[in-house]
């Protein structure tokens, strides 16, 4: 089962869903697909970290999410933007091999017996962006966040820390 879950920056989107999570189990799984790029970046990882307790599992990964041991747990995966950037980049900047790369790993992840909280960023109510690797990213995150709210049992849109359901 997939419940999707997305908006801004700073709109409560990790904290819901990590909420979320506690609610659906006593022992969560928090999968951190961010790299390191510089020090506020850092900073920012160990706010999210500070804010999980012993009782999650934590597993740090860019890629192949489906090969951890994930059946039957309940998993946030912190987030869809973070590890399309990975995948972005290592098919160098082909928003098509990376896109079809990314909705094989959903396929494989729902095809696991389990429960996955996907927080992704909704990048698509801004400015465009200046650059053509921006507008390109920009459109290879509509279509993933499009292919994984269309499999998912709920979608959420966060607001402010306000949750908007979608699709329930």
């Amino acid at each position: 089962m997939v419940i999707y879950v997305s908006g801004g920056v700073r709109s409560g989107k990790s904290a819901y869903a990590q909420q979320r999570a506690q609610e659906l189990t006593q022992e969560p799984v928090y999968i951190a697909t961010a790299k390191i790029w510089d020090e506020d970046f850092r900073q920012r990882v160990k706010r999210h970290q500070d804010d999980r307790g012993q009782e999650w599992t934590n597993y740090e990964v860019y890629r192949d999410l489906h090969l951890l041991p994930l059946e039957g747990r309940t998993v946030v995966i912190d987030c869809v933007t973070l590890w399309l950037t990975n995948l972005f980049m290592d098919h160098e900047y082909d928003i098509h091999a990376a896109l079809a790369d990314f909705k094989q790993e959903i396929d494989q992840l729902t095809a696991l017996n389990a429960t996955f909280i996907c927080i992704s960023n909704e990048l698509g109510m801004g400015m465009h962006a200046e650059t053509e690797v921006g507008r390109k990213f920009a459109d290879l995150q509509g279509w993933a966040n499009q292919y994984v709210a269309a499999k998912a049992k709920e979608a959420i849109f966060m607001v402010s820390g306000l949750p908007l359901f979608l699709k329930k």
